[in-house]
């Protein structure tokens, strides 16, 4: 296996394990009872996804119908969310994984390529493990609200923290840039955006 060149792993946080379901219904009413929290039941491009998370838990379950298929046409079951897809793609093949080209779903279905608008959960590339176990990355920087505790506001790593203050600088510019005026209050207004971000809340402006 090769070395990817600059030694530094990017995150590639495991949170989402599809199951196989026989009825999407049936399985939702039973997590539902559970106390499980749903996150997401959605329809797009015949497709359909639904999201549970067992409370406390950092890793969901998804099952549905019509999941993407890898290009070997095995779906993958492992999904490991990036911030930066092509950033994390690029590192998996410098250690020599096979890695499938990145595309994005579209009310169509799905496009080749990166979300144009790079919204988060639609940019996707699939590989595959030697024994076959398929993965997904997933690239999300800004959360849907309910998917993480309001309350709670992590990093993984150093990286994931960095990168997380970069986008909350450039936000902040922006906002000075309306503002018309220094902000001396930016350490709350970077906290505040750096929480809304994991949580899904409206970030400030």
């Amino acid at each position: 296996m090769a070395k990817a060149q600059n030694g530094a792993n990017p995150d590639l946080k495991l949170e989402v394990i599809t199951i196989p379901v026989a009825d999407p219904e049936r399985a939702k009413a039973f997590y539902a009872g559970l106390g499980w929290r749903l996150d997401a039941d959605l329809v797009l491009g015949g497709s359909r996804a639904i999201q549970f998370t067992p409370p406390g838990s950092l890793c969901s379950i998804h099952f549905g119908i019509g999941s993407p298929p890898t290009p070997e046409g095995t779906p993958p079951g492992l999904f490991l969310i990036v911030t930066d897809i092509e950033k994390a793609r690029a590192d998996l093949i410098a250690r020599g994984v096979e890695v499938g080209p990145i595309f994005h779903r579209t009310a169509d279905g799905v496009a080749d390529g990166p979300d144009p608008d790079r919204n988060s959960y639609n940019s996707l590339a699939a590989w595959s493990d030697p024994d076959g176990n398929g993965w997904l990355l997933q690239e999300i920087v800004n959360r849907l609200p309910g998917r993480i505790d309001s309350g709670i506001t992590s990093y993984s790593s150093v990286a994931d923290l960095a990168n997380a203050m970069r986008r909350a600088s450039e936000a902040h510019g922006e906002h000075e840039k309306r503002t018309g005026q220094a902000d001396a209050n930016w350490p709350d207004w970077y906290a505040t955006y750096m929480a809304s971000e994991q949580s899904g809340a409206e970030p400030p402006k």
